[in-house]
């Protein structure tokens, strides 16, 4: 029989921050979405190496309230958790002004309301369910730890599931493994042998991310750290790495008592260019000593690992990565395709099988603004919607084309955007100039020495036309083709008969390596207006995404 394998990563493409638990013999998962709608993929599995997505957790449906924005606001760093019947998802959604939770009794949905919890400060808050049915609460903040000395770290205290609000005060626990690290967050407590474990990510989110553990008797004391923290990094391998930024960790237990966690980590290509974002991996977790050990003897993040024997192998219909042409014969899109922010404006619809864009005012290459993560906005802005439908960017070898028919005029464009977040971007699009119109290949990109949360954010912004070719109308064929960094263009009335429009578009150029943004890139059909008001729209016949 064929060994069964799990590959890495379980879910390609940009999906953050993963949160996994299992209810008997089925296990679901969740990630960050950050300023897509709709928000919180959830996923499910039998077996752990193959899954599906059966929903997203977060839509206008249940009142999503999501700006296009900074492209780093948004939802991070949910968790999810099951208890008595009722599945809860506790998230902080900056675009609505702190955190919420949200339930359901079926993970596929129909999920709640978000209920606000304005008791519960910080980021990554997270519940855990004590074997008394208690609950509680545990999230970031600044905490003063045994000797006196204030700093990040991380607090818990009871909590109401039914009522939603934290009882009585609040514990500091915990700051971190290494003294003083950045970014103590992400805390999920655990209960095995009469210990109370608590795992956190530090370290920050990028190179220099890892995972550590701490544990106590009493849930409320001071924990002790693993003498062996950390328990996952991969940043000891360097800037090249295959995998990089691997923190930001949660543990599930199997029927047979076996372990394992699911984490975040980014492939890197080209060097230590990380253009996917970061996605979810997994490995094994043994106990020794009353401590986890992650991916036992090799000490790392495994490109596959045996299927657990004690689960049934589980493939579905669907490959993960959607992949293949969606000739919008459906009257609704299916899940691979997201919006940036909730798409207020009535900008799209599928019409006899094609998908009808607007040209609304926003452009995708405004100057991005610093982010502040402490000052959760609460009024999303809903009259500066993108026209944009988009999909995650899911492998360094691919191949996407869509047909298009539009007839600009004005100011107004519409494109294949390749969007790693606003003023980040590659675009072959066509427009007109003196009543010509022309298809043209352009690159917005933007360097950073900082991430966009810092407050010395200061980015630097490069506009370049590549190349620019007359179109005499009709409906036009556009294929990127791309492999590791490079970005081929062509296009052509049909997919028979294709010329190159620009050969060779840099992919470091809008790179999370350079522009200080936490979200991978996307890739999709959009409209613009130019920053003017506009009747006009532009129609997609289809739209393919094939890895190669």
């Amino acid at each position: 029989m064929e060994e069964r394998l799990i590959h890495n990563p379980i879910l390609p493409g940009y999906y953050p921050d993963p949160s996994i638990c299992r209810v008997g013999d089925d296990f679901y998962l969740i990630t960050s979405s950050f300023e897509m709608c709709p928000g919180i993929p959830v996923f499910h599995s039998r077996d752990l190496a193959n899954w599906e997505q059966i929903s997203y957790a977060m839509t206008p449906e249940n009142g999503f309230e999501l700006e296009c924005g900074s492209f780093g606001g948004g939802c991070m760093a949910p968790t999810i958790r099951y208890h008595n019947g009722t599945f809860y998802i506790i998230n902080m959604n900056f675009s609505q002004g702190g955190n919420y939770i949200i339930t359901a009794k079926d993970p596929a949905g129909p999920w709640s309301e978000p209920h606000v919890l304005p008791d519960v400060p910080g980021i990554d808050a997270s519940l855990f369910f004590d074997d008394d049915g208690k609950c509680y609460v545990m999230s970031t903040g600044n905490i003063v730890n045994p000797d006196g000395k204030e700093e990040r770290g991380i607090w818990a205290a009871e909590f109401d599931i039914e009522n939603f609000h934290v009882i009585g005060e609040k514990h500091d626990i915990w700051n971190c493994a290494l003294h003083n690290a950045p970014s103590p967050e992400a805390p999920h407590i655990y209960k095995k042998d009469g210990w109370y474990y608590l795992m956190i990510g530090e370290g920050g989110t990028e190179h220099w991310h890892a995972v550590t553990i701490a544990r106590a008797r009493n849930i409320f004391d001071w924990y002790e750290g693993n003498p062996a923290n950390p328990v996952m990094t991969h940043r000891q391998f360097g800037y090249t790495a295959a995998i990089a930024n691997v923190g930001h960790a949660d543990l599930v237990d199997l029927p047979d008592g076996s372990w394992w966690a699911v984490m975040l980590a980014s492939r890197t290509n080209s060097g230590q260019y990380k253009n996917i974002g970061r996605e979810t991996f997994i490995c094994p977790v043994v106990w020794e000593r009353g401590w986890p050990v992650f991916s036992p003897e090799s000490g790392k993040i495994d490109w596959t690992y045996p299927a657990p024997a004690s689960l049934p192998w589980t493939p579905y219909g669907t490959d993960i990565c959607r992949q293949g042409r969606d000739d919008f014969d459906s009257d609704t899109l299916d899940h691979r395709w997201i919006f940036w922010g909730t798409p207020y404006q009535d900008f799209w619809k599928i019409k006899d099988g094609a998908m009808h864009l607007k040209c609304l005012r926003r452009t995708p290459d405004r100057d991005i603004k610093p982010f502040d993560w402490r000052a959760p906005r609460k009024d999303p802005v809903r009259d500066d919607c993108m026209s944009a439908v988009l999909r995650r960017q899911q492998s360094y070898h691919f191949e996407t084309a869509m047909k298009m028919s539009f007839d600009p005029s004005g100011s107004e464009a519409a494109d294949m955007l390749v969007l790693q977040r606003n003023n980040n971007s590659f675009r072959a699009e066509l427009m007109q100039e003196d009543g010509q119109v022309y298809l043209r290949a352009v690159e917005v990109s933007t360097h950073s020495d900082l991430p966009m949360f810092h407050p010395d954010f200061k980015p630097v912004t490069t506009r370049t036309e590549y190349a620019r070719v007359p179109w005499d109308g009709g409906d036009i064929v556009i294929v990127m083709k791309v492999k590791d960094q490079t970005h081929d263009f062509w296009y052509g009335p049909d997919e028979d008969h294709l010329k190159p429009l620009y050969l060779g578009m840099d992919g470091r150029h809008i790179n999370v390596e350079v522009d200080g943004s936490m979200v991978g890139t996307c890739i999709g059909m959009f409209a613009t207006g130019g920053e003017k008001e506009s009747d006009n729209e532009a129609i997609f016949d289809w739209f393919s995404y094939q890895e190669k």
